[in-house]
């Protein structure tokens, strides 16, 4: 009995926990348009840090599909930045036609493989002060990477 008050305890906080975690992503980006029919509205959300200078963050849109395991595949597709009129932020639109490209090697006995076919990325600055806001089609998901760099810089050498 004990132990399913410690259960009920611990599933009632991870509860309120995503619900308080939920209501602040949503204050966060209630300025932002809602996502049209047939659109789902991502979010990417990273923490502050005193070195977000330092950070960029590349995404790119894709979705899991069947491919033979041997070609490359890219997700033909473009991010399009448009601007939160009055507010001064940003937020990109991906559009696609979901025609897929693909190196056209022979691969007789490859077996079919479920991959992630993704679209060229967009890099965008690392703030984690604002949330970046992206709309896909449904069907699509948004992934990410964060690249950190440290303050070390280079001099090129002039040609002469």
């Amino acid at each position: 009995m004990i132990k399913f008050f410690k259960l009920l305890t611990v599933l009632i906080s991870l509860g309120t926990a995503s619900v308080y975690a939920q209501q602040s992503v949503n204050s966060s980006v209630s300025m932002f348009p809602k996502a049209e029919k047939g659109q789902v509205q991502y979010i990417i959300d990273v923490p502050h840090s005193d070195k977000d200078n330092l950070k960029k963050i590349e995404f790119f849109a894709g979705k899991i599909m069947e491919t033979d395991g041997c070609n490359s595949y890219g997700l033909a597709g473009q991010f399009e930045e448009k601007d939160l009129q009055g507010w001064g932020y940003n937020y990109y639109v991906f559009t696609t036609n979901g025609s897929v490209r693909s190196t056209m090697m022979a691969c007789p006995d490859a077996k079919k493989i479920q991959q992630f076919v993704y679209s060229e990325s967009k890099l965008a600055r690392y703030n984690g002060r604002l949330p970046i806001v992206i709309y896909a089609p449904e069907g699509y998901e948004i992934r990410y990477k964060i690249y950190t760099t440290n303050e070390e810089t280079f001099v090129g050498k002039i040609v002469k």
